[in-house]
């Protein structure tokens, strides 16, 4: 025994007590205790690098300590993830002084979001005791996450929390009662969503789960890719095995894995058949190349045989020596006509059968379109194929649960949650935070950037760096498509390059070409591709010179800001590797590979069995939800569509880019871009609206429940809306009592002079008050040149009513509430106006000024008029003082970028933006921060919608 293990096995002994002596635990295990000195723990992990097994361990150990609820006596009351907690924490493990300074330098407390849970009330079952008692598919699980190079020890943590909320909002497997939850779980597009129902699904059986069904995308290519990985993670050897040896070919070529997956080293080993390790034997009832299909040999499969039979099933007698099942279904109507007709075969049994139902991309296929009107008789009878599956599902296992999974929840929330057979979340809906190292919308998108449009560069811009626009007119495109081909060979010989600097490995490196949904588009397309790719001179020195040019401006900008790798710092360098990236992406002769429900050339793109996929993949609707590519790094795009959720699912380029981050590019058009940018506001502002209103109120209630949600969706783009649903709302906010208000997305459009002018000219007594006042702030060394002036709340509503919105309700519930404040709640207003520097930055408006006017961009009619950051702190900390009365408000007259803005403007031609702060004195003493109104009181009070 070494060090090492002594000290594994003492944190492997905490994962069941809790923190506690590090060292003492590790000299009872150690079979010399001078094996285990500290000094000699401190050496071996100041040397370690942060793959090291043990400072892995350790990592994980201290952020699950870190994370840990304040429920458990020997947190002492310390919040999660703070500095008390980490005292108490390294008190506990009783380590010395030098050791404690340096677990503090190797592994910092993580500030890690939370997930967002808008959840009505729930009686907890899911307790510590039980989750360390029953942990066997759990543990297995983790620790075959924590072997994993690319997750570091806070992101195993964060998905056990995460899960957690999941899982301790189902019903008690075991309760006396049948009780079906029904949830939706959000996470960002290729954000992890598969490890999170993973490990739902592993502490489910754990805790007594017995069937689980996933419904697994509508394509075969998804379902293929979602059964192997919970083959791989989930299942493991000896319940893919069941027994067979390793020498027995002839059995073994009945088995899905071994000798055919060269990842078969990596799936998850029990170490024992789980039945006799305290678990319970997972038999699958479809395989990776297999959906479900109808049991010919028997129902015996989908029996629950009972120990005592005098006993319920759900019993724990029964229960916790039964076996589970695992079904991967595809959202297709047949295969789940068979699953359903199998167990009606069963249905006695079937009642005390708990069951968890995982829909997998739930806002596609599974939402009923068939409803002409809601809480009709005849809308419940007549519903979607798939639909009316699973909602015969859920009627035939009152013990299931429900949870779907998805990037676009928006098709979900806007389900009648009058119908009780449908899907629609009524428990909880929970919002997962997307994790370190995830590319999203603000690794594309300067969403919130306080820098000036023309002092932006690749160092200090997000949209600079990765995002390459291609050329409106078709004529012009090759020459950008001629750039996303040469990206996508420089790229892979960056890769190589790293490799041999022991940084990767890359196993796969892609490129997506994704212009068309059509089928029959995707030939043509392939043969274009095809035929740029043979004229570029890949093979030869004579596209060099186009190569240099496109690395030193473009490849090597980028990988030098701080979250770039390393890469030659001149192409000569680089020339050495880039043969071998054309010699792996033509290695089937084939450099471009089209991917839909044909087979092109004989081929199918399989990730999982062939070592390395280095190709430029064509494709539609099949590459654009759920299926995760590998080694996407240039995505040339661009398809159009009406839908949000549609075209956020069809963002590829999202997702974790372990070790090339820097690498990866976006061809698409301004258009389309700016679509994208106003679809991930839309995101944005929904969570931040669920983040908001998710804390309990004073009474124990919760401020909002899940059919509730609707409401609070915001549309952005004026055409592209949020989902294909048509949504008719009977609860609608009241009021919104928020501490920040910036209503930016609900401005007229630029084009509504008349809106624009009314809105103006509602402001211009403010301006004439404020220009008399200019003055310059030092704030912590950088100075604001500023106007202001001060005004009383009732002349702020004054003026706030009479402004003209692009949507009715944009700014309602937050003016009732204005409207409705008491001066000892909101007695003033100090207003800013932020000014720029410099003179053809100062205008005069229907003869009030001078004052600055402030650009943004147009996109798709709107102005992008979002208040700057930095300025935020010249009001906010007026608002925020204790008791303060006086709140805060940020105003700016903006213009278009390309707008001719100098000397005397009309009142048409600014959009008067601001944000207010609303003093700490209007909080409200219930803590709930949003209220309701019924709009025809003979309806439910929650948003009725016809699909």
């Amino acid at each position: 025994m070494t060090l090492v293990d002594a000290y594994l096995g003492a944190l492997k002994l905490m994962e069941s007590t809790g923190p506690r002596s590090l060292h003492q635990t590790a000299a009872f295990i150690a079979p010399n205790p001078a094996l285990v000195e500290e000094h000699e723990l401190r050496a071996h992990l100041a040397a370690a690098d942060p793959n090291d097994q043990l400072r892995r361990a350790l990592s994980l150990r201290l952020a699950i300590f870190d994370h840990h609820a304040e429920d458990a006596a020997w947190t002492e009351d310390t919040a999660p993830n703070t500095r008390e907690r980490r005292e108490v924490i390294l008190r506990i493990l009783d380590v010395e002084e030098d050791t404690a300074v340096l677990l503090n330098g190797l592994i910092p407390i993580a500030n890690l979001d939370e997930p967002i849970v808008i959840a009505e009330k729930w009686t907890p079952w899911y307790t510590e005791s039980i989750k360390r008692s029953r942990d066997f598919y759990w543990q297995h699980y983790s620790e075959s996450l924590q072997a994993a190079p690319h997750l570091d020890a806070d992101a195993v943590a964060a998905l056990d929390k995460a899960t957690d909320r999941v899982v301790e909002r189902l019903a008690d497997p075991t309760g006396a009662e049948a009780y079906q939850a029904k949830g939706l779980v959000v996470g960002y597009v290729q954000s992890g969503k598969t490890a999170n129902f993973t490990g739902v699904i592993a502490k489910a059986i754990d805790a007594g789960y017995r069937l689980i069904i996933v419904l697994s995308g509508t394509t075969d290519l998804l379902r293929t890719q979602t059964q192997r990985r919970l083959d791989m993670e989930l299942v493991g050897q000896e319940n893919l095995l069941r027994g067979i040896k390793l020498d027995d070919e002839a059995a073994l070529d009945a088995t899905d894995y071994v000798g055919k997956d060269p990842d078969w080293d990596r799936f998850v080993r029990h170490g024992v058949r789980p039945s006799d390790g305290g678990g319970s034997d997972l038999y699958r009832l479809t395989k990776k190349s297999f959906d479900y299909k109808s049991l010919e040999v028997g129902i015996s499969a989908l029996d629950f045989p009972k120990r005592e039979r005098h006993l319920p099933f759900f019993d724990p007698a029964n229960l916790f020596a039964g076996d589970s099942r695992l079904a991967v279904v595809k959202k297709n109507s047949r295969v789940l006509e068979k699953l359903v007709a199998d167990l009606n075969k069963i249905t006695t049994r079937l009642e005390e059968v708990p069951t968890l139902i995982i829909d997998d991309e739930s806002d596609q296929a599974s939402v009923n379109t068939s409803k002409p009107k809601p809480l009709s008789a005849e809308a419940k009878k007549k519903r979607s194929a798939i639909n009316g599956h699973i909602a015969e599902l859920l009627r035939m296992l009152p013990r299931a649960q429900y949870v779907g999974y998805t990037a676009t929840p928006f098709a979900n929330v806007f389900i009648d949650p009058n119908d009780t057979a449908d899907i629609f979340p009524k428990n909880f809906l929970i919002a997962l935070p997307s994790g370190s190292g995830y590319m999203g919308a603000r690794d594309f998108h300067d969403l919130t950037l306080d820098i000036p449009l023309d002092e932006r560069t690749v160092e200090n811009s997000a949209e600079k760096a990765h995002v390459r626009i291609v050329n409106e007119d078709d004529k012009e495109r090759d020459a950008d498509l001629q750039k996303a081909l040469d990206t996508f060979v420089l790229t892979g010989a960056v890769k190589l390059y790293r490799e041999k600097l022991g940084h990767g490995p890359f196993r796969h490196h892609t490129m997506l070409y994704h212009v068309a949904s059509q089928k029959d588009a995707h030939r043509e397309q392939r043969a274009q591709v095809k035929e740029m790719w043979d004229r570029s001179g890949y093979r030869s020195a004579s596209c060099f010179e186009r190569l240099r040019s496109l690395y030193e401006k473009d490849v090597f900008p980028v990988t030098r800001r701080p979250d770039g790798g390393v890469a030659p710092s001149t192409f000569d360098d680089l020339v050495p590797f880039i043969g071998d990236t054309v010699n792996r992406i033509e290695k089937t002769g084939h450099p471009v590979l089209v991917v839909n429900s044909d087979k092109i050339e004989g081929e199918e793109l399989d990730f999982a069995t062939d070592p390395h996929v280095w190709r430029v993949l064509v494709g539609g609707n099949k590459l654009a939800r759920g299926f995760t590519v590998e080694g996407l790094t240039v995505s040339y795009y661009l398809r159009q569509s009406r839908q949000a959720d549609t075209m956020m699912q069809m963002g590829r380029w999202f997702g974790y880019r372990a070790g090339y981050r820097d690498l990866v590019r976006l061809y698409t058009t301004q258009a389309l871009f700016d679509e994208f940018e106003d679809i991930c506001q839309d995101e944005e502002f929904f969570r931040d609206e669920l983040r908001q209103y998710a804390p309990f109120g004073a009474d124990g209630e919760p401020q909002i429940t899940p059919s509730q949600i609707p409401p609070l969706v915001a549309q952005h783009h004026p055409k592209i809306k949020p989902t294909a649903a048509n949504k008719m709302y009977n609860a609608r906010i009241e009021q919104r009592r928020t501490p920040m208000k910036e209503p930016s997305s609900g401005y007229p459009l630029i084009s509504d002079g008349t809106s624009l002018q009314n809105n103006t000219r509602a402001f211009l007594p403010l301006l004439s008050s404020a220009v008399a006042h200019p003055e310059v702030l030092d704030l912590d060394g950088r100075l604001f040149n500023i106007l202001s002036t001060r005004l009383t709340n009732e002349e702020l509503v004054s003026i706030l009513s009479q402004l003209r919105w692009g949507k009715e309700d944009s700014f309602r519930p937050d003016l009732n509430f204005l409207r409705q404040a008491k001066p000892e709640l909101i007695a003033d207003w100090h207003v800013v106006l932020p000014q720029l520097k410099g003179q053809d930055a100062q205008v005069t408006i229907e003869g009030v000024g001078p004052l600055s006017v402030h650009r943004r961009r147009v996109i798709n009619g709107k102005l992008q008029a979002k208040s700057q950051p930095a300025d935020r702190s010249l009001v906010q900390p007026i608002a925020n003082r204790a008791g303060s009365t006086r709140g805060g408000m940020l105003l700016y007259p903006m213009v278009p970028k390309d707008a001719a803005a100098q000397g005397e403007l009309s009142l048409s031609d600014v959009v008067m933006a601001f944000t207010l702060f609303l003093p700490q004195a209007s909080g409200a003493t219930d803590r709930k921060l949003i209220t309701w109104a019924t709009k025809d009181d003979s309806l439910p009070d929650y948003a009725l919608v016809s699909v």
